[in-house]
């Protein structure tokens, strides 16, 4: 089995036996870039584990502004309130490069959390990873400016999907200019304009859907 996928914390505490008869009850989906997995709003009664590529999961407000709550990558969980909050999507969850996901429904996950107590319990801590990141990003929203975020970000993104080259680490994170604003939670212009800064300052190098950090401690003190 796949290494990123054994250590998702939905098989990371199985033995490889329970491990392989968990992966053959579930069902692979193969989702080209821009399909949209589930929808805010539909009632979910499926989790998802990602297996290759990357998945952005969104939210958008009354009044037709969006936002992106976080970009996942292979070996992570997504749709898993669901098994404990049986209502309302609260996010729309997008391939945002082709990717490949396993879809497991409640019912044939349930008898795995009855059974086995330590599958519930990651479970239980992913979701408070993801409350405690909730949590942060609302506070940076009060606390923090623009360009803190935006370096906040980029590290994160690296944390997931950087690459390190004798250049520096190369972050290939596919998403636009409009998207990685949504993410930051500020307007693209105020975003670009960190970003030229952060440039000009030596500190990064931008290109199409990737970044390459050049000062990653200079990144880190400017995201406190």
């Amino acid at each position: 089995m796949d290494d990123a996928l054994m250590q998702s914390p939905l098989f990371a505490s199985l033995d490889a036996e329970a491990a392989a008869a968990l992966r053959a009850s579930m069902t692979e989906q193969s989702t080209p870039r821009g399909t949209v997995i589930f929808a805010e709003g539909q009632i979910g009664d499926h989790m998802y584990v990602v297996v290759e590529g990357k998945i952005k999961l969104g939210h958008a407000s009354p009044d037709g502004r969006e936002s992106l709550m976080a970009v996942l990558g292979p070996g992570e969980i997504f749709g898993e309130l669901s098994l404990f909050d049986p209502g309302p999507r609260t996010a729309t969850a997008t391939a945002l490069t082709d990717a490949r996901v396993l879809a497991l429904g409640n019912t044939s996950l349930h008898p795995w959390l009855a059974g086995r107590p330590e599958v519930a319990e990651a479970l239980l801590a992913a979701l408070a990873r993801r409350l405690r990141r909730t949590n942060d990003a609302l506070a940076d929203l009060v606390f923090s400016d623009v360009p803190g975020r935006v370096a906040k970000a980029l590290l994160d993104l690296a944390d997931k999907f950087g690459e390190v080259t004798p250049e520096g680490t190369l972050v290939k994170h596919d998403l636009t200019q409009e998207e990685l604003a949504q993410l930051v939670g500020a307007s693209r212009e105020t975003v670009n304009k960190a970003l030229a800064d952060f440039a000009q300052r030596g500190w990064i190098r931008v290109d199409q859907r990737e970044v390459l950090l050049l000062g990653i401690d200079r990144l880190a003190r400017r995201a406190r």
